[in-house]
């Protein structure tokens, strides 16, 4: 599977991040072991696997030369991260977090 991230997609990938993760969080409070299991679950599906598809992308790349940075890819984690913190803020405003 191929997936082009971009910074549309990471910042999509963002704002799906934090609407969801705040209603799942409530659910794996102190539940024990089998909570820290589901935690980690969910974890790695709402947050791992979105910014890895999205963020990151799937598809081999060519290799950079050695010494320089993916600019690009720091866009993208920036794009993720503004996203998040945007949304998590507008939430927090109006209520709903």
């Amino acid at each position: 599977m191929r997936i082009a991230a971009t910074p549309l997609t990471a910042a999509l990938a963002g704002l799906f991040s934090a609407l969801v993760w705040p209603r799942l969080w409530p659910l794996f409070g102190d539940s024990g072991s089998s909570g820290s299991i589901g935690l980690v679950v969910a974890t790695l599906v709402v947050i791992a696997l979105p910014a890895h598809a999205f963020v990151v992308g799937f598809g081999r790349r060519q290799a950079g030369q050695a010494g320089t940075l993916d600019t690009a890819l720091l866009k993208r984690i920036g794009a993720w991260l503004a996203a998040a913190g945007v949304t998590v803020g507008i939430s927090a405003l109006i209520g709903t977090a």
